[in-house]
């Protein structure tokens, strides 16, 4: 029975519709977190909603020469 609860449990997770999920967080530049950014980032949008989320750097980053 608990197979069964966790396969309904990330199948809601994968079809929300406000989740974009780990791809499209990486290619603008994102990484997915469980729970909570961390300090020097903000919450650009979800990886799987509402428990993984998206977190950006508050400052762009630079390139080296």
């Amino acid at each position: 029975m608990r197979i069964l609860t966790l396969i309904f449990i990330f199948i809601s997770l994968t079809q929300h519709g406000d989740a974009h999920g780990p791809d499209s967080c990486k290619q603008e530049g994102g990484l997915c977190r469980v729970g909570n950014c961390i300090s020097g980032e903000y919450l650009a949008q979800y990886c799987f909603e509402p428990i993984i989320l998206c977190c950006k750097s508050l400052t762009p980053p630079t390139s080296k020469s």
